[in-house]
């Protein structure tokens, strides 16, 4: 994976970019999340930086991840640490993880990899959900999520 200075806006694209693949694809319903509820103007990236970075994103994992089947990619803890550890200011921390939390809310479904992708974050970053849950329900935050089992 490319290197991107901590705390840059190129840091947190990635991690939205990631988090929008957690469920494994791209869900209308994610990004049509990140225009209205103005997620990235909130995260301080601008839509341009985004688009290269989500593009960048995915060319590393391609490049740099195990692929066990035809069209699906797995990217270990290890290198999810890595992308979490690029985020350091706890101001940062703490309004990524509320995107993250607004971004798995957005389908109404919190699959596995997202509910891992949640957790990692969480336990990476010393947070708790009361450190953004008053956020969260000010910002509209859906309380409920179906949980899929497969």
């Amino acid at each position: 994976m490319r290197h991107y200075d901590s705390d840059s806006a190129e840091a947190r694209a990635r991690f939205v970019s990631l988090a929008l693949l957690a469920d494994g694809g791209l869900d209308n319903s994610e990004l049509n999340l990140l225009q209205k509820q103005d997620l990235l103007d909130r995260l301080g990236i601008t839509s341009d930086t985004f688009d290269r970075v989500i593009h960048e994103f995915c060319d590393d994992v391609r490049l740099s991840t195990r692929a066990p089947g035809f069209g699906q990619i797995e990217i270990d803890s290890e290198t999810i640490d890595h992308l979490l550890d690029d985020i350091r200011s706890p101001e940062l921390q703490k309004g990524t993880l509320r995107v993250l939390l607004d971004i798995v809310a957005a389908d109404g479904c919190l699959n596995g990899g997202e509910a891992l992708l949640v957790a990692q974050a969480m336990r990476r970053w010393g947070l708790e959900l009361h450190d953004v849950s008053h956020d969260a329900q000010r910002l509209g935050v859906r309380r409920e999520l179906r949980i899929e089992c497969e």
